[in-house]
């Protein structure tokens, strides 16, 4: 049996609406020992993917999803997505983008509630966030450069 299309935009459409006080029902969207990884972290369970959407809002101004592609076959589906957000410290005031993707498997539980069991973003960390850093983006693009050449 495959998640429902209606089920899947939902939680698809989720991300693009997510609020810090959506945050406390994070468990309607991810199974209890979901597992979660981007360039940074890799966690499992719902408490840690929490704490992950909780820091975001800790560190970001106004930060949201806009999901630019959807892709779904049987269980899953790859979403193609820019993440807008301003630095409170750093840069405050100026825009950011991230463009990235995820990888989202679905599993039904025994509530026949489908829940995404592996979340799994992709976006190139080095051009997405560390090229705008000041003194790390110059070092950066030289590198690239430097292996470009």
């Amino acid at each position: 049996m495959n998640i429902p299309e209606q089920r899947r935009n939902e939680i698809i459409g989720l991300f693009e609406t997510l609020q810090p006080a959506d945050l406390a029902r994070l468990s309607d969207w991810y199974t209890p020992d979901a597992r979660f990884k981007d360039p940074f972290k890799e966690v499992q369970g719902v408490t840690q993917i929490q704490a992950i959407f909780e820091h975001m809002y800790v560190v970001l101004e106004n930060p949201r999803f806009v999901i630019t592609t959807r892709i779904a076959q049987d269980n899953q589906c790859f979403v193609v997505w820019d993440f807008l957000f301003r630095f409170k410290t750093m840069q405050p005031g100026v825009d950011q983008c991230v463009r990235g993707g995820s990888h989202l498997a679905f599993q039904q539980g025994e509530d026949g509630v489908w829940r995404i069991e592996l979340h799994r973003d992709y976006w190139d960390a080095a051009e997405e966030m560390y090229e705008k850093f000041p003194l790390v983006g110059s070092l950066m693009r030289w590198l690239k450069k430097r292996v470009n050449s």
